[in-house]
């Protein structure tokens, strides 16, 4: 553990044992989240070549005039 979140710890150590719940209930919320990013992250780096692909695909298809704008209620 670092001596930044050691300190965080401490100090949060030293309040009423409710605020003391609410800051682990944020924590938990927010490594949540940053596992929720790190997952999502890992699969964009399997995936890359086959977006890469994919998002080449598309840019030709937009050239040769295969395409056409469409807003989100004409979908």
């Amino acid at each position: 553990m670092t001596q930044l979140l050691t300190q965080a710890f401490q100090r949060a150590s030293q309040l009423p044992d409710s605020l003391q719940d609410q800051v682990a209930e944020e924590v938990q919320q927010v490594l949540e989240e940053i596992e929720a990013e790190h997952r999502w992250d890992e699969t964009l780096a399997r995936s890359g070549g086959q977006l890469d692909q994919l998002g080449q695909k598309a840019l030709d298809e937009f050239r040769s005039g295969k395409t056409k704008p469409m807003g989100f209620d004409e979908l």
